[in-house]
This record gives C-alpha cells, structure tokens and sequence, in this order.
C-alpha cells in the first residue's frame, strides 16, 4: 500500500494545469488518509518520501517551462525566462538591433509593439498559463499540509511555508499581467478565481475582487512568514531556495503595488539588515577585455549578474545546472543563440541595446555606465553563426564568450541566474519611504545605491549631486535610477511603467528602431479566449 501511495503522489507531479482544466484524476480519498497520517507521524525520512519531490520543486516552478498549447516550438514563450526577456522589449528603455526584425527574430513583435494583450493573442495564453501552473502545483502540495496536519512539525511548517510563497508569487504575476495596476484603477476591478484547495471536481469560480485578490496573496505570505519564523527557518545560503528573504521579497513587491508602504518598508528593512552588501565596481556587468596574443577574453566568473557566486545581493535565482539559457541567448551579445535556431539574440542581427535617452542620463561617475558600448565592438565571428557586427549601446551587462566554468565560446549564454536581488530592495524601500512622505528617509535610502555605483576615486554620487537628477522630485529621482539599475532584468521596466502609469513613447529616441507607442491600459492583458470558453463564470477585462 505505501508504494502505492507513492506512486499516486509521483503521479500528480506529471500534471500541470490552469484554472480552465481542473479535470485531473483526483487521489483516492483513502490514500489521502494514509497519507495524512503518515506526515502527522513526524517523521523526517516519511515526510520526505511522501512530500519531498513536491516541496523541492517549488522553486523550480519560477524556472519552469510553461504551458504551451500551440506555442510550443517557441523558446519565448515556453520558458518563464523568455516570457520576462519579452516584457523587457515592450518598453522604451531597450533598443532590439539596428534594423527591423521580422516575426521569426525572437522578440522581433514584442519590439514591434504587435498585439499581445487581447485575448485571441497567441502571445497572452502563455502568461496565463504559466501563472496556473504554479498555483496548481502548489495547491497539490498545500493539499497535503492542513494544521492539524502540519502541528508542531517544523519540517511540514517549511514545507507548507514553500507552497504558499509559491501560490502567492502566481496569483501575483497573474494580478500584474491581467489587470490594471492597483493603485491606477485596478483596485476597483475584478481579480483572480482564488482557488485554494486542490480539487479537480470542484466547481469552476467566478473572479474575486481585486482587493480580495490581494488580501489572499498578503495572507499567503503573512503565513509562510510566521510558518517560517516557527520553523527557524531563515535567511539560507543556498540562493536557489524559496527561504525568508524570498518571502520578505515578494510581500514587499505585492504591499508596494498596493499602496502597503509600512508593511513594504518593513519587510525591506528586515532584508538588508541581513544583506546590506551590494556589488561592487568589479563585479558589475562585463568589460571588453583580451588575452595577451589579442584574442576576446571576456570571462562570465567575474560578472555578479552571470555568476551567483560573486553577487552578494542575490536572494533568489538558480545555478547554471539550472539554467536553460534562454536569458543568456537574448541579452549576451556574445551569444550563440538558443540550442541550434538562428533567430535569438545577437547572431540573429537582434542585440539587445540601450536607449540613447537612457544613456544620456547615466553620469559620468557612474560606473553603470560601462555596461554599454558608446562605440560598436564591430564584427564578432560567432560559434557556428558566422560573422555578425555588434553595434554601438549594445549592453555587456550581460556579456561572456565564454560558459560559465567552460572555456567553450559555443557555450557563451550559459550562466547562473539572479531573479530577487537586494538592490531592487533599496529601491521598492525608497520609494515607498518617499511616498510616505519620508522624503529624507528616500534620499538616504537611495544614496546608498548611489554610493555603490559611483566610480572608484570619483566624488561619491547622492541624489543632490547626481547630474541628469537636477530639477527632479524625489520620486521621480527613484524611478530614473530604477530604470538604471534593472535594466534589462525580468520586465521590471514594463510592470513598473504600469504601476506608474508611464506609457511606451519612443519618438524622441535617435536609435530606436521601432518608434512606436504603447498606451499604460494596453499593458493589461484580457482573460484569454480559452478560459472564457471553458469557465461560464468568468467575467472579461
């Protein structure tokens, strides 16, 4: 009978579904007993038999593959990289090559601006999809983990504090791509179908309310913090870890989105008093550099945003064993591309370049600066792409010719992966502290950023003495330099225009490609067409 129950639960990790196909085999409801009184023995080697594989794959459900229905040939979209890598291109701050690309040229419509937000967009499923997905997956897991169930134990209070931060990270994404910002009218309209309990016969939910979206998703967190905190479960050394900071993490982005600012500050202030060290000049992004017989010697070991372990802010991420390099095959200009296509990334004529408008804000002794290439490296001869030319703003952020811990140059792309970091902390903290009215607590807030991004023997950069900031409020100070430090990083450009009711505007760029425009209520996507077929409650945007 035990290897039975196994088998159901082994079972259960093959299927993946959104809210429109809760029609899988429920377990047998006398295994679900067996089961229960099993984890309520207590026992560490029976606990993790039973659960173990389903509590270890919760973090992977944030590096996971999505589901894909007729896109499934499409790295873009089949990866959760690759669907952040295309909300980066639907901004005004990248720039994807010198030229149009067509349709084929991986990001090629989302730098076009092409319609990705109705719901007969094949672009929009994928999104919906793969926020399900890992609402379901951790529903089967929090199936397992009621009170009475979990007691005392610390190991289940762990494990049952991992899939609520993993449910409340979904319903967020979901909240942050299918309705508008909270705070720019979205709180007034319609939310998710909170689905709590992993059932595949219940009945299909009509959508909640957004506040009561919201209330859900704080209450998710609210709980794996005091699970963990019962547990002693801390802040751990292992980055690829769904641990306090990460919870910490996502409560302060979800109350910054809500207009939670104390509950933001708090949850910030507890992070960097654990990890109040950012990266320094050396580590930050890649500089051109060659042997001494002249050849292109560009290491990612060096690179805190290729490699975890010189990055000292990252509080989430994924080493290069778990890496698809999807990431690396768009944003590192010395990128092969993706597995054997020739349509992502720089040798596809696609590099991924900064806005000279951008540009031209970052000072001088601002060391970020180096990042991009004010004059083009030129012609790069790629590993079985053949020569391709790198022009001028391309970014080596993220640049290696080499995989991380290789000396293979067909494996460039190949890196470990930060997705929370602790400098995106000080930002959400100085924001929310200016728009509480502590316009010296954000100066401060913001100034220690400064001062770690300010060039070796320059005079250290505040916000009073930062050039292109003169004349600025302290808000929009903030939003300047979180532009500066995420570029490039998991669509925080779009999701944060979104918050901030900035539209997508390039017409003043002198090296944008595409000039186009995106209106702020574009960036909401509708229900898709699948679920509003299968789910007669559902009510679209």
């Amino acid at each position: 009978m035990k290897k039975y129950i196994f088998y159901v639960i082994s079972s259960l990790l093959l299927f993946s579904s959104c809210s429109s196909q809760l029609d899988v085999t429920p377990p047998n409801a006398i295994t679900d007993e067996q089961i229960s009184e099993l984890l309520a023995s207590g026992d560490a080697t029976t606990i993790n038999k039973i659960l173990g594989s389903m509590a270890n794959a919760m973090p992977t459900q944030f590096n996971n593959s999505s589901v894909m229905d007729d896109l499934a040939y499409d790295v873009r979209y089949a990866y959760i990289n690759g669907l952040d890598v295309m909300r980066n291109l639907e901004g005004n701050d990248i720039v994807l090559g010198t030229a149009i690309v067509n349709s084929f040229c991986g990001g090629g419509d989302e730098y076009d601006l092409v319609d990705f937000h109705t719901y007969t967009s094949p672009k929009n499923l994928p999104y919906w999809n793969n926020g399900w997905k890992g609402i379901v997956a951790a529903n089967k897991l929090l199936a397992y983990l009621s009170d009475d169930v979990v007691g005392s134990n610390a190991l289940l209070k762990e494990y049952k504090g991992r899939g609520l931060i993993a449910r409340a990270w979904f319903y967020n994404y979901l909240m942050e791509n299918y309705q508008d910002a909270y705070l720019q009218g979205g709180k007034s309209k319609l939310g998710m179908m909170l689905y709590d309990t992993y059932d595949p016969s219940q009945e299909y939910k009509a959508r909640s309310t957004s506040e009561e979206t919201y209330a859900f998703i704080k209450k998710d967190l609210n709980a794996a913090i005091k699970l963990y905190q019962e547990a002693g479960v801390g802040f751990t050394s292992n980055v690829y870890d769904l641990d306090l900071g990460v919870a910490y993490f996502i409560l302060a982005r979800v109350s910054l989105w809500t207009g939670d600012y104390a509950t933001c500050i708090s949850c910030c202030n507890a992070i960097m008093a654990q990890k109040p060290t950012l990266i320094g000049e050396a580590a930050y992004g890649s500089r051109i550099a060659y042997t001494s017989d002249g050849v292109l010697n560009v290491r990612p070991e060096k690179n805190a945003f290729l490699n975890n372990a010189v990055n000292p802010e990252v509080l989430f991420g994924w080493d290069a064993s778990a890496d698809f390099k999807i990431f690396g095959s768009w944003m590192n200009c010395f990128s092969p591309s993706f597995l054997n296509t020739h349509e992502y990334g720089a040798s596809a004529d696609a590099c991924q370049r900064i806005d000279n408008r951008l540009y031209e804000k970052i000072a001088d002794n601002d060391y970020r600066k180096d990042c991009f290439m004010l004059k083009a490296f030129g012609d790069y001869n790629f590993p079985n792409r053949g020569v391709h030319y790198i022009p001028s703003y391309t970014n080596i952020k993220f640049a290696a010719n080499y995989g991380l811990g290789t000396n293979n140059t067909s494996d460039a792309g190949m890196q470990s992966f930060c997705n929370f970091r602790t400098s995106e902390v000080l930002l959400m903290l100085a924001e929310s502290q200016s728009m509480s009215g502590d316009e010296a607590g954000a100066k401060a807030s913001l100034n220690k950023l400064l001062a770690a991004r300010t060039r070796s023997g320059a005079t250290t950069l505040t916000c009073d003495n930062y050039p292109s900031m003169s004349g600025m409020t302290t808000l929009q100070k903030i939003q300047l330099q979180w532009r500066i430090e995420m570029w490039g990083e998991n669509g925080r450009e779009f999701y944060n225009n979104k918050r901030w009711n900035i539209p997508v505007n390039r017409a003043s760029s002198a090296n944008h490609v595409v000039k186009g425009t995106l209106s702020v209520s574009d960036m909401t996507l509708q229900i898709p067409e699948d679920e509003m077929l299968y789910n007669p409650k559902i009510v679209q945007n």
